[in-house]
């Protein structure tokens, strides 16, 4: 498994930034192939939900990312990373992609490769 490194504090630090900014409970921030970042938060409005992954892949590809080097999900809560988010990325960067999850206080507490 691809290592926790030093880029990969600063999209911890972007998911929960995006996350409180809209008091929700699940964020995420991604490093795309080009060095760019994104973030964003899970969305609910009445029957669409989207969750944090695929608003910041989304984000990501409306910019013209085709790859992906690191997501990192931020929660409030305890979850486990979802295996559709975990697709989602694989079907656009391919196998070997690290998601990781964070705590509260921004360290790895579980992961996931593509």
């Amino acid at each position: 498994m691809t290592s926790w490194n030093a880029q990969d504090d600063k999209l911890a630090v972007l998911a929960k930034g995006a996350r409180s900014r809209v008091q929700a409970q699940i964020g995420a921030a991604l490093r795309d192939d080009t060095g760019r970042t994104y973030a964003s938060a899970e969305v609910s409005i009445g029957a669409l939900k989207l969750s944090a992954v695929e608003m910041v892949v989304a984000q990501a590809v409306a910019s013209g990312s085709t790859g992906i080097e690191s997501v990192v999900i931020s929660s409030q809560t305890e979850i486990a990373i979802s295996e559709s988010d975990v697709e989602l990325v694989r079907v656009l960067a391919g196998v070997g992609v690290p998601v990781y999850l964070t705590s509260e206080a921004g360290t790895s507490v579980d992961s996931r490769l593509t």
